[in-house]
């Protein structure tokens, strides 16, 4: 099947054609991602289940004359983590836990939420209907005070339950965007044509995708939204094509993850970050590799450890000599970053990925993507890019 506009010769893209071949030989010889683990969709009855024992626990402390209390496994300590290269960042089987009690002032309202996100949930569940985060906000917002606290205890129930978000029939807002040679059809039916021209939101409801179509080579996850609109304005996509863009808008939201690994999953294509050169771009493609901390019970479902590290390098920097002027100084707060990601289990598989960040260590600089205009205009999209695609600049 073929999409239009044509991009560049076969022979361009011989290098990501021949990182495909071994990103394929991998998976058939079981040394990249392997399924199994994780939460899995949960049927209804298993997910009103969960809850009703909850509730029973609550109603026998109660009957005990004892204050009742919510155990929550601890994501917030390293300890409860453990990480394998085809994974990324898992908990552990026997992670430590923290309790939300009634009887505590500190934490007597968050139990008091729980409880209520609880009974909206079996209520959705019950009658099959589905919401949205900002919708659960919206029903008292002078309750929850902000849509933080909504956000922490839907992820919070969803580990307690240990069924992914969906199966809660929560649904978050999608801020992610989508562009070049690919579609697919929602769950309503809507057919979906993305182009290279123009973004499509990322759909709200990934699992409920079907029918996806492309002969994209790749698929280019890029940082920042403006990066990823200077891209379509300079026809990057048709240039490139075949191929898939997509942003998350800075730190990506569920919805963006759940498509990169969705798309992973059926096509095998290879996928490539463009982030800025700083500890929070370094950040943001670790959160699409290898997931994240407050996650790390849905990797299985989230994680791409297949993803390449495609620029922007600190490397890259010296070696094209982009002027000190485009250059910014690393903060301490950059600093006590980059020296927390050093640290983290995954960089001792990555001997590159390390190699760069102590260039950045070193220099005690950073710079944006943007920084590549005060070469040119267009040099990201025209010389930059292309140039890494076609002789295997990625790591």
């Amino acid at each position: 099947m073929a999409f239009a506009p044509v991009g560049p010769e076969a022979s361009f893209f011989a290098a990501v054609d021949q990182h495909r071949a071994s990103l394929l030989a991998a998976l058939r010889g079981g040394g990249a991602e392997r399924a199994g683990g994780g939460p899995r969709p949960a049927s209804s009855s298993q997910v009103l289940a969960s809850i009703e024992n909850v509730i029973r626990d609550i109603i026998t402390s109660l009957a005990r004359n004892e204050a009742p209390a919510i155990t929550i496994d601890d994501r917030s300590s390293w300890e409860n983590m453990k990480f394998e290269d085809s994974v990324g960042l898992q908990m552990v089987s026997h992670c430590t836990t923290r309790k939300i009690k009634s009887d505590s002032p500190k934490s007597v309202k968050n139990f008091a939420l729980i409880l209520k996100i609880l009974s909206m949930i079996y209520k959705l569940v019950q009658s099959n209907t589905y919401t949205t985060k900002r919708d659960i906000y919206y029903t008292d917002s002078q309750l929850f005070g902000n849509q933080t606290v909504v956000d922490s205890i839907v992820t919070d129930v969803s580990c307690m339950l240990k069924v992914p978000r969906r199966s809660l029939h929560i649904l978050s807002t999608s801020k992610g965007l989508i562009a070049g040679n690919l579609r697919y059809i929602e769950e309503d039916g809507t057919k979906v044509y993305c182009s290279c021209t123009t973004a499509v939101a990322v759909s709200s409801n990934i699992q409920g995708i079907w029918n996806l179509i492309t002969d994209a080579k790749f698929l280019l996850i890029v940082e920042k939204d403006a990066t990823f609109q200077r891209l379509l304005d300079d026809n990057f996509c048709s240039r490139m094509s075949p191929c898939v863009i997509v942003t998350g808008k800075g730190v990506p939201d569920l919805n963006t993850r759940l498509l990169v690994k969705k798309l992973w999953d059926v096509f095998h294509v290879p996928i490539f970050t463009l982030v800025d050169a700083d500890p929070h771009g370094i950040e943001i493609m670790c959160i699409y590799k290898y997931g994240s901390m407050s996650m790390s019970f849905e990797a299985h479902n989230l994680t791409v450890p297949a993803i390449r590290w495609l620029g922007l390098l600190p490397s890259d920097i010296k070696r094209l000599n982009i002027p000190k002027d485009a250059l910014i100084p690393l903060t301490k707060r950059d600093q006590m970053k980059l020296d927390s990601i050093l640290k983290r289990p995954y960089v001792t598989c990555q001997p590159f990925w390390r190699r760069e960040m102590e260039i950045m260590a070193d220099s005690k600089m950073k710079a944006e993507i943007q920084a590549l205009t005060f070469l040119s205009s267009d040099y990201l999209s025209r010389v930059y890019l292309p140039n890494k695609l076609k002789f295997g600049g990625w790591i």
